[in-house]
């Protein structure tokens, strides 16, 4: 590589004869005369100030002499004409620096572009002052021209030589492919040579050989033996004789490997001796046969006998495991007419059969109008009409209906009068229904992580989507409840039912994923399958817009924005709009007589909610629907405020029933009874608040339990909402420290609590177990009928038991008759011990 010096010309110390002519066209010829120069400190080139000596050229950067500038102008100014030379005192370029700044040491690297251009400058100024250098721009673009040549040429030499290290890189490596290949190659090719030669090597025992040897007696193989002995001498022959043996022994040693090796291997050729015998040391062949004795044989034949039998037990095993469980879910499948009931649903449209599809006018095909588009029409009028009343569509009733049927011996038929206060309700509930609730049906569920966040019907049919969750709802309401069930609850001794649904069975809202005005159509059937069996209805509007309650039964948890928040009063109005046109609709003559009951909203929140509002919005509710014509029973919830409290309001109001919701599970203090003490408190707390009720003096009025059941613990799957825990167990996580129940709160209070027992199926509860949830729904039922009387919640569930009427009655834990019951609460505390019954389940 070029040095710093051959690269840059003006750095070059001069050497030889351009040092000498140097020293003379500065006046150094004579030595004395330049040590005498020397000794004054003389450097200076010039015998006085502003002149240059004779023969002196001023040079560029590169060491060539620049042109003579033309001379001055006789026409210059006079400060033109005084222009001083630009230095009087020659500065050694061993000192100098490219700045000026005179920091820069010796070994400074070459002259940048400016910095020629400056000593060009210099030069040329010494060539002929300041008065005129014309050159310098011109002259500047050619250094810049030749400089970036120069960068051009060495980053072309540079990629050239790198291009050339990576191929001879590239070439080695090729190479050593190359020889790395035709190593594996010639190994290949080695390898099956050797298969070859073994397939074709002779066998050990030449038959020509044989042959010839049979062709001789015993004597003549003899003789000959001994004429070959005597050609040796008897050392020769003992070597003649070993050497016979080794080759006999590594040809045995050959027959071996080729037993031994077998498959890829022998075929490939790839074992060699080393790995023969390494092989042979693994597979324990390096040495002599194994002898067992007589005693060790009897031992490995008896080993061998039990590990046939242990392998034949395994096998009988996972045979009749898998067999057992599915005979067990089987039976449990059984117990549950309704599990997973609209995922096996399909379609009953047999009705269809004789009617033409083309009575639907095209605008209408696919709509709530084309009973083709339905997926159940069994007991439904499939005659196409688009008639409605308020609002509501009438298709798929009948044109008659009898009213002339009682549910039992103790009421009256439909076509006459109940008389209420008198005569108690006992009802049910059909909740879960026509509006989705998780703990009733845990399947639409639990196949969905905590992340998504799916709680409640509104998350739940979003995550659907519109199609899906069309079909899937349909599918639920064609099979949940049926037709079988009403004539159940009239079997069971009921007289009444309750209806929960959501605002969406009448309308829907922007924004709103409800499937509208299916549930209509099915709620009207299920109201003919009451007036079939003699049951009277009452209506429960579940759901209000907004949610009264932000509970996940309204259809959305979280927030309540029913008369409350931003939408509150709009929400307040569009619930009055739905109650229009429920209220024109059931004020039909068809259903005087057995829509005895209707409800205004369910479980409003009163104590999250300004009580004077709802108050308020209650009296404006019955206003309008009185104006409705709706004669039955209007029933409106406590609000949790506490029945004492509603002593004295909403008076003046005739056929007017307050509705009261009693559970012990979802309060801490009732939840941590005993036993024998929840079933006194039943007795008697609850009896005294419904008699307190019912007068006015001390209460509101009329009173009834429009919701109850005999579970005596929350440990029933999703009852506190999905993926929330129990208190029963002390794992009722909220997030919020305030509602959060973090402490066991069974009797004991101790880590024994436990939901295991509570959650059984009712055929593997205990005898005391049974008897006292006989005894404690008999309880409930006593205390409320000393006000107008119940409905139990509820009819149905998938697996809950003590939430299902239907599946406690089947199960014998609830009356077979509920108007005949054969126990009643004591007069005094005289109840039953219930031994051996655990306090922690």
């Amino acid at each position: 590589m070029p040095s710093e010096a051959e690269r840059d010309p003006s750095r070059r110390r001069p050497q030889g004869e351009e040092r000498r002519r140097r020293r003379e066209s500065h006046g150094d010829a004579d030595p004395e005369r330049r040590r005498r120069r020397e000794s004054r400190g003389e450097n200076t080139p010039y015998e006085h100030d502003g002149r240059r000596r004779k023969g002196h050229r001023a040079t560029d950067s590169q060491g060539d002499l620049l042109p003579r500038p033309p001379r001055q102008s006789r026409h210059q100014s006079d400060a033109e004409q005084q222009s001083p030379s630009p230095r009087k005192v020659r500065t050694s370029r061993r000192n100098s620096t490219t700045d000026g700044s005179g920091s820069r040491s010796r070994g400074s690297a070459q002259l940048s572009l400016d910095a020629l251009a400056k000593l060009d400058k210099v030069n040329a100024k010494k060539a002929g002052g300041w008065g005129q250098y014309d050159y310098d721009d011109e002259y500047l673009r050619e250094v810049r021209k030749k400089e970036k040549d120069l960068e051009r040429q060495r980053v072309k030499h540079e990629r050239a030589e790198k291009k050339k290290e990576n191929k001879v890189e590239e070439d080695r490596r090729r190479a050593i492919e190359s020889d790395a290949a035709m190593q594996e190659e010639k190994a290949k090719r080695r390898r099956e040579e050797r298969r070859r030669a073994r397939e074709s090597q002779q066998p050990l025992v030449d038959p020509e050989r044989d042959n010839r040897r049979s062709a001789h007696t015993e004597d003549e193989r003899e003789d000959r033996r001994r004429k070959h002995e005597a050609k040796h001498t008897p050392s020769e022959l003992d070597e003649k004789r070993e050497r016979r043996r080794q080759e006999k022994q590594h040809k045995t040693e050959q027959k071996k490997k080729r037993r031994v090796i077998s498959g890829p291997l022998a075929e490939e050729g790839a074992i060699d001796d080393d790995e023969y015998q390494y092989m042979m040391e693994k597979r324990g062949g390096g040495g002599p046969p194994t002898v067992y004795s007589a005693e060790q044989l009897a031992k490995r034949k008896k080993w061998k006998k039990i590990a046939i039998a242990i392998a034949s037990v395994l096998i009988i095993l996972a045979i009749i495991i898998p067999v057992a469980v599915m005979l067990s879910n089987k039976k449990s499948g059984g117990d549950s007419s309704s599990t997973n009931a609209a995922a096996g649903a399909t379609p009953k449209t047999s009705n269809l059969d004789g009617h033409d599809r083309n009575s639907v006018p095209e605008a209408d095909r696919g709509s709530y109008y084309d009973p083709w588009a339905w997926f159940d029409t069994y007991d439904f009028n499939v005659t196409y009409t688009k008639e409605q009343v308020g609002g509501l569509p009438i298709i798929g009733l009948n044109s008659t209906w009898d009213d002339d049927v009682k549910a039992n011996s103790r009421v009256p038929s439909l076509k006459d009068k109940f008389e209420y206060g008198k005569m108690p309700i006992r009802g049910v509930n059909v909740g879960g229904w026509l509006n989705i609730e998780p703990f009733i049906t845990p399947s639409f569920f639990e196949n969905y992580g905590s992340k998504e966040g799916i709680v409640d019907e509104w998350t739940l049919l979003t995550k659907l989507g519109p199609a899906k969750a069309k079909d899937t709802m349909e599918k639920h309401y064609s099979a949940f409840i049926t037709k079988k069930t009403f004539s159940d609850i009239r079997a069971a001794g009921m007289d009444h039912v309750r209806f929960p649904f959501g605002y969406w069975i009448v309308e829907t809202y922007q924004g709103d994923p409800y499937i509208p005005m299916t549930s209509w159509r099915y709620l009207l059937r299920g109201i003919e399958y009451c007036r079939q069996n003699g049951l009277r209805v009452n209506l429960d509007l579940h759901g209000a817009p907004g949610s009264q309650n932000g509970w996940n039964h309204s259809g959305r948890q979280g927030v309540i924005g029913w008369l409350n928040g931003t939408d509150g009063d709009l929400n307040a109005q569009r619930t009055l709009d739905i109650h229009h046109k429920l209220s024109v609709f059931f004020a039909q003559p068809r259903y005087k007589n057995v829509v005895t009951m209707y409800g205004l909203v369910n479980e409003p929140r009163n104590v999250e909610l300004d009580t004077d509002k709802v108050v308020a919005w209650t009296q404006k509710a019955i206003e309008q629907i009185r104006k409705d014509n709706i004669t039955a029973i209007i029933v409106f919830g406590d609000g949790f405020m506490g029945l004492d409290n509603w002593q004295g309001k909403l008076q003046g109001n005739n056929d007017l029933l307050l509705d009261v919701h009693q559970y012990v599970i979802f309060n801490t203090d009732q939840l941590s009874l005993k036993h024998r003490d929840k079933l006194n408190f039943a007795c008697k707390a609850w009896t005294v608040q419904s008699t307190r009720s019912m007068d006015k003096k001390t209460g509101f009025g009329p009173t009834m339990c429009g919701e109850w059941s005999q579970a005596d613990t929350d440990c029933t799957q999703y009852i506190n909402n999905v993926g929330t825990g129990t208190r029963w167990e002390g794992t009722f996580n909220t997030g919020n420290p305030k509602s959060s129940v973090l402490v066991p709160q069974c009797p004991l209070k101790t880590a024994t609590c436990n939901c295991d027992k509570a959650n059984e199926e009712p055929s593997k509860y205990s005898a005391e177990y049974k008897k006292w949830l006989y005894q404690f729904a008999i309880a409930q039922m006593d205390a409320f009928e000393a006000g107008w009387g119940w409905f139990y919640w509820t009819w149905e569930t998938e697996k809950a038991s003590q939430w299902s009427y239907r599946r406690g009655w089947e199960a014998g834990i609830l009356p077979k008759d509920a108007g005949a019951r054969d126990w009643t609460c004591p007069k005094g505390t005289d109840y039953d011990a219930f031994s051996g019954l655990e306090e922690y389940y």
